[in-house]
């Protein structure tokens, strides 16, 4: 069991790593593409296009025809309620907003994670665990506080996705224990990009895409590289670990996302930006710690989403 916990652990730091080199560079990206909506469904469907090619590749298709009808009527909530719609929110919401602001919101992931779980998939949190989870928190309000926000229709916009990718990693979570993470993982891009695409035809039609600049394009393509390992770390480390465990570790991105701003953008590290990584350090060890501990414990039985 350590052995299955330590490898969800460095899948999740692992998204954690890439989710805070990829909320850097997003704010860029989505503001070079101009088009949040265009920028978003052109790099879902990209991914969605990699992970087809996975599956031919791996040979998985027999796990498809093998679905039942739940499981299907569960991958289809996956892919609208974390593949299209958040997307369209967050990309949205962050030409509104600071690309650090985007990060503090979107990293209150792991309090709704943990407000569903604990209750539907009857995950438990220690004690200690909490401490660790408070620090985490402490170090994301020590970078930015609530002083920068602006309260805006954008912050919201991102909020709103936060608490539905929330909901997916539930979803996700139930469906994870009879379907492997890349069925899971391509049911989310796949079918959400069909919802993002039919959104984008009927919206403006096809037209603004094919007039993309190769700089637009480039882009597009390096912020899709970054989801890609994204979706495929992320559902694997949720299938191994519970999902509270998996969100809190995926914090530290703004960590990441910090740490770049302060090379490539203030050309400053401050104290208090040292004192939020201490922060961090020290609650993810917490929970880290804790968490072995208590995988050794039975888990009560979960309810069936």
């Amino acid at each position: 069991m350590k052995k299955i916990l330590s490898r969800a652990t460095l899948l999740a730091l692992g998204t954690a790593l890439i989710s805070g080199f990829s909320n850097f560079l997003s704010k860029t990206a989505v503001t070079a593409v101009k088009d949040p909506i265009i920028f978003t469904t052109l790099k879902n469907s990209a991914v969605a296009l990699f992970l087809i090619g996975l599956y031919f590749v791996l040979k998985r298709w027999p796990e498809i025809k093998a679905l039942t009808k739940k499981q299907v009527i569960q991958l289809g909530a996956i892919g609208l309620i974390g593949g299209s719609i958040p997307f369209a929110l967050f990309f949205t919401g962050l030409s509104m907003t600071s690309a650090l602001n985007g990060a503090l919101i979107h990293k209150t992931l792991f309090l709704w994670v943990l407000l569903f779980a604990i209750p539907l998939l009857k995950e438990r949190v220690t004690r200690w665990q909490m401490v660790g989870v408070a620090l985490i928190f402490a170090g994301n309000v020590v970078i930015g506080g609530f002083a920068g926000f602006k309260y805006n229709i954008g912050e919201l916009m991102i909020l709103g996705a936060t608490i539905l990718w929330a909901i997916e990693n539930i979803i996700a979570k139930v469906v994870l224990r009879e379907l492997s993470s890349l069925t899971v993982a391509s049911a989310r891009m796949v079918l959400g990009s069909f919802v993002l695409l039919g959104f984008t035809y009927f919206r403006s039609g096809f037209a603004p895409i094919f007039s993309l600049s190769g700089t637009q394009w480039g882009w597009t393509l390096l912020l899709s590289a970054f989801l890609a390992g994204y979706v495929l770390t992320w559902y694997s480390a949720l299938k191994l670990a519970p999902a509270t465990y998996v969100a809190i570790l995926l914090v530290p991105a703004t960590l990441v996302t910090n740490v770049l701003s302060a090379i490539f953008i203030t050309h400053a590290y401050t104290l208090t930006d040292a004192l939020s990584a201490g922060l961090f350090l020290l609650g993810i060890g917490l929970v880290i710690s804790f968490t072995r501990d208590a995988a050794e414990q039975p888990t009560p039985a979960s309810v069936a989403i």
